[in-house]
């Protein structure tokens, strides 16, 4: 699958990456929207992208959004994450060493699958237990659920969903496979990494549906990248007609979020944080939900 196509075209939720702490606070967010009486999680469509593949694919579980957060907040239901060992300050200059002179957006998606592809990680298998550890359930949900990836080698995306035949942990795995950092995640005889290699959000994925609603870890006036931004897919979506809002961090979860957003341990306040947000921002997101 490498586009969406929906008979109802009402409305979309995208959840974009962030790692672990973009997982914390997106649910947080919405189970502050729930709080308030606007639960999201009822759209048409739901599009998650690496960390937003994972909160996508809760969202769409038979749980509650606060059984959602407790898994976020108490130790004892949380997920087994294994630690990320890398250099968070030289971890984006190393990358653009590796993009420095690509010609356009897919030779970037190749330049950095192919990087992925030699980087020493975790075994795949350790891997894929942790990300099962995130799924409250094992199979597809029966609504719509998109989770994007990009193929190593090609650079073309790929986008699973639950008729495409392939297990939701792999899917959600290829999806969160943070390239230099996470193993590729071996399909059907390829290999996958991060969807956020496409674009952070993929937001321009919703393209059709009337209201669309992005929760985007990402917080604003982050650093520049060679890749499609979300202002610019959020500009595309209204300029086809849809209304879009978009919920970021606000200063107090970027705080939360710290520097690494791969540290298991802000987990709990990040949630926190989010679920705040989550509140103060449902006046606005029920004008568009509703």
């Amino acid at each position: 699958m490498d586009r969406i196509e929906a008979s109802d075209r009402g409305r979309a939720l995208v959840i974009g990456g962030g790692g672990v702490a973009g997982i914390a606070w997106a649910t947080g967010v919405l189970a502050g929207l729930a709080d308030e009486g606007v639960d999201v999680r009822d759209a048409d469509l739901i599009v998650g992208t690496s960390a937003g593949s994972a909160v996508g694919a809760q969202a769409r579980s038979g749980l509650t959004t606060e059984e959602l957060f407790q898994r976020q907040v108490d130790p004892a239901s949380q997920a087994r994450e294994i630690p990320a060992v890398f250099d968070v300050a030289s971890f984006p200059g190393a990358l653009q060493e590796i993009l420095a002179g690509a010609r356009d957006h897919a030779e970037l998606r190749r330049r950095i699958g192919a990087w992925a592809l030699k980087a020493p990680t975790v075994a795949e298998a350790e891997r894929r237990a942790a990300v099962a550890s995130r799924l409250p359930e094992a199979g597809w949900p029966v609504r719509p659920l998109v989770l994007v990836a990009v193929d190593a080698e090609t650079g073309e995306p790929r986008l699973f969903d639950g008729a495409s035949g392939v297990d939701i942990v792999d899917a959600v795995a290829a999806s969160c496979a943070v390239p230099g950092i996470w193993p590729p995640v071996t399909i059907e005889g390829r290999r996958y990494v991060d969807g956020g290699v496409r674009s952070s959000d993929n937001a321009d994925l919703a393209a059709g549906f009337e209201r669309v609603l992005v929760v985007s870890p990402q917080p604003p006036g982050a650093p520049a990248s060679p890749w499609p931004s979300l202002e610019q897919e959020v500009a595309q979506l209204r300029g086809q007609g849809s209304a879009v809002e978009i919920v970021s961090p606000d200063e107090g979860a970027v705080a939360a979020m710290g520097p690494n957003p791969l540290d298991p341990s802000v987990r709990s306040p990040t949630a926190h944080a989010g679920r705040e947000q989550g509140r103060r921002v449902a006046a606005v997101v029920h004008s568009l939900w509703t």
